[in-house]
């Protein structure tokens, strides 16, 4: 179940990072679960696909933006649910700092596919 784990998580993190390099909102959002919460890198709450596709098309319009993730962690929580942590460290570019965040999905199958349904970033600074 590991490897499945594993495989489902490495496709995503190839679908998002490339999504995420062309700000390609309604790319990103397809990734997600149509009743995905997610909590990105401002305090707002976003739901369901069409709030994650808000979200990515209110970035600023980075010329290269990339991101990497290191520290994957994953696992089954049950046949249908995969749990993910990783650390996303974000380039972009010239125009803005460097950003690396923690990030945790849960990702569930809907559909027949594996979909995002659960997205929140916190920082890495401790807090406390």
């Amino acid at each position: 179940m590991q490897e499945e784990a594993d495989v489902i998580v490495s496709a995503i993190i190839a679908k998002w990072s490339a999504g995420f390099a062309r700000l390609d909102a309604a790319a990103l959002s397809s990734l997600y679960s149509r009743n995905a919460f997610f909590f990105g890198s401002n305090p707002k709450l976003y739901r369901g696909r069409d709030g994650v596709a808000d979200y990515f098309d209110g970035l600023p319009r980075w010329r290269s933006p990339s991101v990497s993730f290191s520290d994957v962690a994953c696992a089954h929580v049950t046949p249908e649910a995969v749990n993910m942590a990783a650390i996303a460290s974000f380039d972009l570019g010239e125009e803005a700092p460097p950003l690396s965040v923690k990030i945790t999905w849960i990702i569930v199958r809907e559909d027949g596919d594996w979909k995002i349904a659960s997205h929140h970033v916190s920082s890495r600074v401790p807090l406390i």
